[in-house]
């Protein structure tokens, strides 16, 4: 087992402030192939105590290759990864990481509390048995059969299992996925809690209200490689365009040619008479509706959402 001996703070309990802290996790130009695909490509990013952040990516993105590096089930190519100043493999067997990953199941023929207490049992830092159900919400079924549960109730006990010990890092792999309303306030709720006691929270999702709401960092990958990286209003602003909408009432024998026509325009939408448009230069976009003799109703001007300045961003990249 190795130790980091960088900063006075204990495992999982927090860092003091003030105190210098080393990096979480940090890669350094990685590179990671499968065949002729490049899946993650000179990968750099650096992550540190008691930050919350979302990673985020279309579909082959080089997500779920990036948590594989991260979790030392797959070597890299190329380049360094480090967690908490050494291997991965290191880290994990040190009892410094959880992980809550999509893919494999849940032993069956015991029940939520059995497999949780075998989970605590074999980490190097356990929580206590009845802590670790409370806060993944599961106490409740901690006597039902695991082949018993539904899809959101076996999230939860993954959750536990990830959380068993006093672990300095969790990393979640959309942990939400199955989880109704109420469920996934309650998950979010307790991750903050992580966070406050100096944890480092990673989770990649393609919920990106979640991502928003959540996230005081968020990383955006697009082929391997790490397109933005900021909080979620750097993310929306990087993205440039701003949303316009309003109503042509009355006015729907306007030209659709001479509205997609209108200047800096990125996106266009027309529903009856109620146009939305996206803009790189929103204010010659409403100055060339007027010049049109339109009369726009229910005007607004706002700022993109997360989900379409990640759509925008990623669509531009793919371009190039």
């Amino acid at each position: 087992m190795t130790t980091t001996a960088t900063s006075p703070a204990q495992p999982g309990t927090g860092t003091a402030p003030g105190t210098p802290t080393a990096p979480v996790v940090r890669f350094e130009n990685v590179t990671k192939s499968y065949g002729t695909v490049r899946a993650v490509d000179g990968l750099s990013l650096t992550l540190h105590p008691g930050e919350t952040v979302a990673l985020l990516g279309p579909n082959g993105a080089g997500k779920s290759s990036t948590l594989d590096l991260l979790l030392g089930l797959r070597p890299a190519d190329s380049g360094s990864v480090r967690l908490f100043g050494t291997t991965p493999r290191e880290a994990v067997a040190g009892g410094r990481v959880g992980a809550m990953l999509q893919s494999g199941g849940l032993m069956e023929d015991v029940t939520v509390r059995e497999l949780v207490a075998l989970g605590c049992s074999l980490h190097p830092r356990p929580l206590p048995v009845d802590e670790v159900l409370a806060r993944a919400g599961v106490a409740e079924i901690a006597g039902r059969m695991v082949n018993k549960l539904s899809g959101g109730q076996e999230q939860r006990v993954r959750f536990a299992l990830a959380t068993a010990g006093r672990g300095d890092l969790i990393v979640l792999d959309e942990p939400t996925t199955g989880m109704d309303v109420t469920a996934r306030q309650a998950f979010w709720a307790t991750m903050r809690e992580h966070a406050a006691q100096g944890r480092t929270v990673l989770f990649a999702t393609h919920y990106l209200e979640e991502a928003d709401a959540i996230a005081d960092r968020v990383l955006v990958l697009n082929r391997g490689r790490l397109l933005a990286d900021g909080t979620a209003a750097e993310i929306k602003a990087k993205a440039g365009a701003r949303k316009i909408s309003f109503d042509l009432d009355g006015q729907d024998a306007v030209d659709e040619q001479m509205l997609r026509a209108l200047p800096a325009l990125t996106a266009y939408e027309r529903h009856g008479a109620t146009v939305r448009l996206q803009s790189a230069d929103p204010d010659a976009t409403v100055h060339a509706v007027y010049a049109l003799g339109l009369y726009p109703r229910n005007l607004e001007v706002a700022g993109l959402g997360l989900e379409q300045a990640f759509i925008a961003l990623t669509e531009e990249a793919s371009k190039c």
